[in-house]
């Protein structure tokens, strides 16, 4: 499943930078995360990043987004595959 971040988010800067997958950005109000980029860091490291640096806790998994690891596995492939296509 993607990530999310909630309306508690405070704009602090320190999630974006960390998402190896570029799927952190800044919407309207506060930080977006693409779901389409988002593989909770699978491929890259053990824990989210993003969750990790959150001072506020404000990035939770999106129940509307459920993925398997082995899905989450395949979106990071897909991913590096188009990075280097």
């Amino acid at each position: 499943m993607a990530l999310m971040i909630t309306d508690d988010c405070i704009n602090c800067d320190v999630c974006e930078p960390e998402c190896p997958n570029d799927a952190i950005s800044m919407g309207p109000l506060i930080y977006e995360i693409n779901p389409d980029k988002c593989t909770e860091c699978v491929g890259h490291f053990d824990e989210p990043q993003c969750q990790q640096v959150c001072p506020v806790s404000c990035i939770p998994f999106d129940p509307a987004r459920r993925e398997t690891k082995e899905e989450l596995q395949a979106k990071f492939e897909a991913l590096q595959a188009a990075k280097t296509a």
